[in-house]
């Protein structure tokens, strides 16, 4: 079994992805709409995703998208936070 990577690291790649993709995750707590064991999840996949270094590439090269790239192991939950924040609102 792979060890989990630093907390800190990937709290913020996690937070990192969210402001790239445009997913409000603080807003979408604060709604209701992510409690506190799903984004702890968030950051616990992301510990274990093997795709790190290309995450910090990524979002190192500036670049934003509508949906976080597909080695993220987080793509389809923030595609989620950011979907139901556009129902929403």
């Amino acid at each position: 079994m792979t060890p989990l990577g630093d907390l800190r690291r990937h709290f913020l790649l996690v937070k990192g992805m969210a402001k790239a993709t445009d997913t409000d995750v603080e807003g979408a707590y604060a709604a209701g709409r992510l409690d506190q064991d799903e984004w702890a999840e968030m950051v616990r996949a992301c510990r274990g995703c093997q795709w790190t270094e290309g995450c910090e590439a990524w979002l190192d090269g500036g670049q934003g998208a509508a949906v976080a790239p597909k080695p993220c192991c987080n793509r389809a939950r923030l595609a989620m936070v950011r979907l139901e924040e556009e129902l929403a609102g």
